[in-house]
């Protein structure tokens, strides 16, 4: 769900159902790494309340698709992340002895 002003597409709350601080912070890193973001932090209004608010303040683009790309860059990374544990995996597997265990 997304909170915005319609006059102002750089500036937008979304809120996100069933989430907790591991996406939010995940998503809030990747858009500090774009430079088209002024502004990004997330909030969790209650503990009880399954929900986080990620606001981004933009340079100029709209805020919606800053997020989206932020959003794709996260699953680049965490794809990336994944082959390179499989790999690792798959490497001790087939030469336990090779690893270094120090």
């Amino acid at each position: 769900m997304e909170h915005g002003s319609v006059r102002d597409p750089s500036s937008a709350t979304f809120c996100f159902v069933d989430e907790d601080h591991t996406l939010a912070n995940s998503v809030r890193f990747a858009l500090n790494q774009d430079p088209r973001v002024s502004f990004c932090g997330y909030s969790i209004p209650h503990p009880s309340d399954a929900k986080v608010n990620i606001r981004v303040q933009t340079t100029g683009d709209p805020a919606r698709e800053v997020l989206k790309d932020a959003c794709q860059n996260l699953m680049v990374m965490c794809q990336h992340v994944r082959s390179t544990l499989d790999k690792a995996v798959d490497d001790f597997k087939r030469n336990p002895t090779d690893m270094d265990t120090k």
